[in-house]
């Protein structure tokens, strides 16, 4: 029997051993959320991060057995990495055969310097750049690595500390770049899975590259007082009297009952219950 090379044994390993875990839940996610059409050209946007480079060995194999036909890039915004960690991601794209191009901004330059919620600010100027590059390549979406778990902490992030019911959304459309869509194809994927995936192949990417976070592990940013992970902690608390819980929370963003809410938000309007109060 012929050995399956490195590359041939990552590859098998997302439809065979986790098949159930990883592949399965990103065809959910691409069917229930309509995230391909024919005729896209998709960049997809990696960070060096796990779900990135999964994220693009998916879009790589969807490709392969899709129906009909769709275009990939593969695009990396180098934002001011270290030497360490752009040369990282370019020996993993050379393992996982991740044809990737790697374009230059100056956002760390420029987040380091705010002392208002850089973090907002990173993403909010990330996710320009890599519209306004995938535009000029000729794309019409771009794809993000966000999962399951970014969704959950997300909305509970929201409700905590934004004051609002909300999370991430499957796919977006742009409101600065016309014509340009945002979508997760990993929406339905959970973290652990992946972090599963990454080790059983013996892969290790790269995590924290902010300035800014110095105290980060390969697969599980520490960043202290970072709201993200106090979240994470929590659910990691509940789940250990109730392991359906993300399952509930994930339930409940799709079944929302507008009549008990007090109130709603459509767009800059708000609304309140009372609006249609007849006493």
């Amino acid at each position: 029997m012929k050995s399956l090379t490195a590359l041939e044994s990552i590859e098998r390993s997302i439809s065979k051993k986790f098949r159930k875990s990883i592949w399965r839940p990103f065809i959910e996610g691409l069917k229930r959320y309509e995230l391909i059409s024919e005729g896209d050209h998709i960049a997809v946007c990696i960070s060096g991060g796990k779900d990135s480079m999964l994220l693009a060995k998916l879009m790589q194999a969807i490709k392969r057995y899709s129906l009909f036909p769709f275009e990939l890039k593969f695009i990396v915004m180098d934002p001011g990495y270290n030497e360490i960690n752009r040369q990282k991601i370019i020996a993993n794209a050379s393992t996982l055969q991740i044809p990737i191009s790697i374009f230059e901004s100056n956002i760390f330059e420029t987040v380091v310097k705010t002392d208002r919620s850089p973090c907002y600010l990173c993403a909010r100027m990330r996710r320009g750049f890599l519209y306004a590059h995938a535009q000029k390549l000729g794309c019409n979406k771009i794809a993000l690595g966000h999962h399951f778990s970014d969704v959950i902490e997300t909305a509970l992030m929201n409700m905590f500390y934004g004051s609002e019911f909300g999370t991430m959304m499957p796919k977006l459309k742009s409101k600065n770049y016309p014509g340009m869509e945002l979508i997760r194809p990993m929406y339905c994927v959970h973290e652990e899975a992946i972090i599963s995936w990454a080790r059983y192949n013996g892969l290790s990417f790269i995590q924290c590259a902010c300035p800014l976070s110095e105290n980060c592990n390969i697969f599980d940013a520490s960043g202290g007082a970072s709201k993200r992970q106090e979240v994470k902690a929590l659910l990691k608390q509940l789940k250990r009297d109730n392991k359906d819980v993300e399952t509930s929370i994930f339930a409940s963003l799709h079944r929302v009952n507008i009549d008990t809410v007090l109130g709603y938000r459509k767009g800059e309007q708000e609304f309140n219950f009372l609006d249609n109060w007849e006493g």
